[in-house]
């Protein structure tokens, strides 16, 4: 364990901004979504009204899980138990991955190793960052609830769930560390065991509304509604992460001690004798297709369970006229079914843009990690090896929006009997291409006139996300709604379409990428 502390302090100051950002966040998310349940759903009997729609709707469980209770606390938490526990174990498992198998991949632990530093260190230096981020989460989520005036007992079990359930997936991705070759492994390992654990937890909270489905119980995204805050809480179901924490680590640190530093347990598959990457372009694939696959999952498998729930829209808002004008404020005045679809889809675009910032930073990745330069280097000319990777960004995008809209629309369809309604829905899906493209030109404008600011891409998203999603329920003034490019698109399915609003996004979403690439190809390498 030589030297944990002084890795500690070094990942602490990388992650100086990533931690603070996201415990925020997350913080500002719960108290956000508490105020929001006591001002639309004021009165018991309103509270009652939408936990009996809710249980009995198996899609809305699916995806949120049931209402146990019909307290203040326990409706305002039951979205969050949901949003925040995978948001804080996504961030978890970045940060574990970032200090221990990306240090490795890119030679900076080999270097670290030289020096007096125990052969554990750097993977309890992780594991300490991430507690430090998941403690940091629960209390300012306690406090933030108990500030509302939300009770005690029940604002500590939510700070403890979210806090618990970011460790235990902090675990996993320690163990998926010493497992894989690479930081894109370890991430798409422990993506796959979230992605397994939301699937159980849903299937079982799909089949009953009380949490007693053995699939739940086999889930720790299962455990998480099980605590069950504000609902008589069961705080020993705490203790089950704490299990799951204690032998997902200790096995992480078993393997651990029996491996080189850069080598891994799984064994790295043997290439074919011949090349099968003919080109920049397909170099470009090879990199990203795993990236669009993941994607794509998730579009296909969100947007079908948010089509089927369309259906029943009218009937989950019932006579709450607050909820109501908060969909038609997201998804328009043009009926709550398809206001429901708009506001649906209209989220879908904004994920949609969070892919092609991410896939066009990839290449600022291939840059900092010294590979861009060698293909720089020889006879490959930078406007194709940049195209290369903004034809995945870009058309990657498209797919996305697609897959949504046909997913949305089939869901939809079969809970309504209406088929015909897939293409309604796709063709306004892909209405959102204009935005999502607005928003992947700022990240290549950064990436190519200001490198070093490339993440400040991230801001610009964030921004979006939180006037798109929350700016209708605070009910934002519309000089605030406007800085979101999708606030200028008509909300389909149902608005009247203009082509104005697509030109002049359109046009606009061309002059930063024209003038970042042109900015690339001046600017030095690294």
């Amino acid at each position: 364990m030589a030297g944990t502390g002084t890795l500690l302090r070094l990942a602490l100051r990388r992650d100086r901004l990533l931690i603070p950002v996201w415990v925020i966040l997350l913080a500002v998310l719960a108290v956000q979504s508490a105020a929001a349940v006591e001002q639309f759903y004021p009165t018991a009997a309103d509270r009652a009204d939408m936990a009996r729609s809710t249980n009995a709707n198996a899609s809305m469980r699916a995806i949120y899980g049931p209402v146990f209770e019909p307290t203040l606390g326990a409706v305002s938490v039951w979205e969050l138990l949901t949003t925040g526990t995978v948001l804080i174990a996504i961030v978890s498992m970045v940060i574990v991955v970032r200090h221990t198998r990306e240090e490795e991949e890119t030679g900076r632990q080999e270097l670290i190793s030289a020096a007096v530093v125990g052969h554990r260190a750097p993977l309890t230096a992780a594991l300490l960052a991430a507690a430090v981020a998941n403690a940091a989460a629960a209390v300012l989520i306690a406090l933030g609830l108990m500030s509302i005036g939300l009770p005690t007992a029940g604002s500590v079990a939510t700070g403890l769930t979210v806090g618990g359930t970011g460790m235990v997936f902090a675990a996993f991705a320690a163990l998926a560390a010493q497992l894989t070759e690479s930081a894109r492994l370890a991430k798409g390992l422990t993506g796959a065991v979230l992605g397994a654990a939301f699937m159980l937890r849903a299937a079982g909270d799909s089949g009953t509304a009380d949490g007693s489905s053995p699939l739940a119980w086999l889930s720790p995204l299962g455990w998480t509604r099980n605590v069950r805050p504000y609902a008589d809480e069961r705080f020993w179901v705490l203790l089950l992460m704490v299990a799951l924490i204690a032998v997902v680590s200790a096995a992480a640190y078993e393997l651990a001690g029996r491996r080189d530093v850069g080598a891994s347990f799984l064994a790295t598959r043997p290439g074919p004798a011949e090349g099968r990457i003919g080109g920049v372009y397909g170099l470009a694939w090879r990199l990203q297709r795993g990236s669009l696959l993941g994607w794509g999952t998730g579009f296909a498998l969100g947007g079908f369970a948010f089509g089927a729930m369309a259906d029943g829209a009218d009937e989950l808002i019932g006579d709450n006229e607050q909820s109501r004008e908060i969909i038609e404020r997201m998804g328009g005045a043009q009926g709550i079914t398809d206001a429901f679809l708009a506001a649906m889809i209209g989220l879908f675009g904004m994920l949609a843009a969070v892919y092609a910032v991410s896939a066009v930073l990839r290449m600022r990745g291939e840059e900092t990690s010294e590979r861009a330069e060698p293909l720089l280097a020889s006879v490959l000319p930078r406007l194709r090896w940049v195209s290369s990777h903004l034809v995945i960004a870009y058309a990657g995008s498209v797919v996305l929006l697609l897959v949504s809209g046909l997913t949305t629309g089939l869901g939809y369809g079969l809970a309504a009997g209406d088929t015909g309604q897939v293409w309604r829905v796709t063709g306004a899906s892909l209405a959102q291409t204009p935005a999502v493209w607005l928003l992947a030109g700022a990240a290549v404008l950064l990436f190519g006139a200001l490198p070093a600011l490339s993440m400040a891409a991230w801001g610009l998203v964030v921004v979006v996300l939180v006037v798109g999603w929350i700016g209708p329920s605070l009910d934002l003034p519309q000089s605030v709604m406007n800085i979101s490019p999708f606030t200028h698109l008509p909300k389909l399915p149902g608005a009247e379409v203009t082509a104005a609003p697509y030109l002049w996004l359109l046009l606009l979403a061309a002059v930063p990428l024209v003038a970042g690439i042109a900015a690339f190809r001046r600017r030095d390498i690294g």
